[in-house]
């Protein structure tokens, strides 16, 4: 097995130990999560350039990168459904979408058209990425108690600003798997 598939196998497991210390109290884990998450999100960065730059992509790597991928991202909405950082039917939107543009896409891969990626699409993996990383950063500093003694805002403003984060996620999240079905409406309907 190549080193960009080692990475997003490594993506997957990494994405469990988030989930945990997501979930554990204390400053330790969601400092924890804190670093796990970053290190998850380096390997979505490496495996893909790496398997590009020298030349080892494979099967295995196109369809499981786009799996590590949704584990990573749904796993940790999930979380924060129980954290309640985040509402449920959102991560339940953002679910059936992702779900539902990789079924359609595993379908024309196997009758052997390939349905790229738009830019749109990774533009709202950037953004729920972000919004994950604010929403650990959020849950770490909310551990530690930081801003809310003494009457201050600042918990408050930086959930505020996370909440908006968290919409502008789910309006990308809609406009991009709209833009999807719309650019690709042929081969959908050929189907």
């Amino acid at each position: 097995m190549n080193l960009p598939n080692q990475l997003t196998l490594l993506r997957i497991v990494l994405s469990f130990v988030l989930i945990g210390c997501m979930l554990m109290p204390g400053i330790g884990f969601k400092t924890a999560a804190v670093v796990v998450f970053a290190l998850a999100a380096l390997t979505d960065l490496l495996d893909g350039k790496l398997a590009r730059e020298k030349g080892l992509i494979t099967d295995f790597g196109i369809l499981m990168d786009p799996i590590a991928d949704k584990v990573l991202v749904l796993g940790s909405f999930m979380a924060l459904i129980q954290l309640d950082i985040v509402p449920a039917w959102m991560v339940v939107l953002i679910a059936m979408r992702e779900f539902l543009l990789t079924g359609i896409r595993l379908v024309a891969l196997n009758r052997g058209q390939v349905l790229a990626a738009e830019r749109s699409g990774k533009n709202k993996t950037v953004m729920q990425m972000v919004t994950i990383a604010l929403a650990l950063i959020y849950l770490a500093l909310r551990e530690t108690g930081w801003g809310v003694s003494s009457g201050a805002e600042s918990i408050r403003m930086i959930r505020s600003g996370l909440d908006l984060f968290v919409w502008l996620t789910m309006i990308l999240t809609i406009t991009s798997g709209i833009s999807f079905f719309w650019n690709n409406r042929k081969v959908i309907l050929s189907f």
